[in-house]
């Protein structure tokens, strides 16, 4: 497969990341370009790649894929959004230090970072990212735009709704076959916690056992 120029949206740490992860994948992606929605970050390089506005980007690398580089989920659906509108379509990025089974399905715009293992019967939706040595168990279900930070452990027979962030070594246990335990849409799930018990939409859940925060 011929390399492909992409493009980044955004500048900061993240992004820097998956730059990293998407020259790791030999002879696929070109980093093209970082963007940031700041005029006054334009003309900028950051570890030696320009940074621009989306439309710049756009008319520069008209035959770019572009992913979007933050760990918020709502943040990153507007992003995502202003780049279809724009024209661009989306890379799926999976690291190659990555091991996961022939049973896993990966969405359109997920990004897998360096050392995380992914077993059996997982799917994961649009637009998801799993940053740095995390582990997924069998038979869970992320919905687009969902995040697990650094360190996050998931066991298996876990649903995520759409846009649940998971924090740096936070820990989800306890989903059993035919009663998995879900954390609905917009969840949050606060870094080092352990979810023993199903988080409904739009709650935030803290602490050993987590608990919603008051």
């Amino acid at each position: 497969m011929a390399m492909q120029d992409l493009v980044i949206y955004g500048a900061g740490g993240f992004a820097r990341e998956v730059a990293w992860l998407a020259r790791s994948i030999e002879g696929r992606w070109r980093v093209a370009a970082l963007v940031d929605d700041d005029p006054a970050a334009h003309g900028r390089t950051i570890n030696g790649f320009p940074v621009m506005g989306l439309d710049a980007a756009r008319a520069a690398f008209p035959q770019a894929a572009l992913t979007a580089a933050v760990g918020d989920p709502a943040l990153r659906e507007k992003l995502v959004g202003r780049a279809a509108a724009a024209g661009f379509g989306c890379a799926t990025l999976v690291h190659p230090r990555v091991e996961m089974s022939e049973w896993v399905e990966v969405g359109e715009g997920t990004v897998v970072c360096a050392g995380n293992l992914l077993t059996t019967n997982i799917v994961l939706g649009r637009h998801v990212q799993i940053n740095l040595d995390c582990t997924v168990g069998h038979d869970v279900v992320m919905g687009d735009y969902t995040t697990l930070a650094p360190g996050a452990h998931i066991s298996g027979w876990v649903h995520f709704g759409r846009g649940v962030y998971v924090g740096t070594g936070a820990v989800i246990i306890n989903g059993h076959e035919g009663v998995p335990l879900t954390l609905g849409d917009g969840a949050v799930v606060g870094a080092g916690a352990c979810v023993t018990r199903s988080v409904a939409a739009g709650t935030t859940v803290v602490g050993v056992p987590a608990k919603a925060r008051g």
